[in-house]
């Protein structure tokens, strides 16, 4: 699978994703493309996933008819997301084209 792991999402976390391949939009230069171009972009690169922090991303773009899928992790610290890597994980594994799904990373 193809994750694409958008500004907010620390980068530390690619250590989850050992069997994945796993990019920055930075690393693709994509670090100024606004929501629906990096959706596209992304899509049109073959990337499985979108990994964001951006929640309003669901009102702002449809999914209907893409392929890619889109996870959002409601905060960024990191101190935070280790606590929750395991439902991380599992949100992208079952991650399914044209879908949105939240992990809420709240502390305990």
């Amino acid at each position: 699978m193809r994750i694409l792991f958008d500004q907010g999402i620390p980068v530390a976390l690619r250590e989850a994703f050992q069997q994945h391949s796993v990019r920055t939009a930075y690393e693709e230069g994509w670090q100024t493309l606004s929501n629906g171009e990096l959706l596209r972009a992304a899509e049109q690169a073959g990337f499985d996933v979108l990994l964001t922090t951006d929640t309003s991303l669901p009102y702002q773009q449809s999914l209907e008819g893409r392929r890619i899928a889109v996870v959002i992790l409601n905060r960024n610290r990191w101190l935070l997301i280790q606590m929750r890597i395991e439902d991380i994980i599992a949100a992208v594994n079952s991650a399914e084209s044209g879908s949105y799904s939240v992990v809420d990373i709240s502390a305990r």
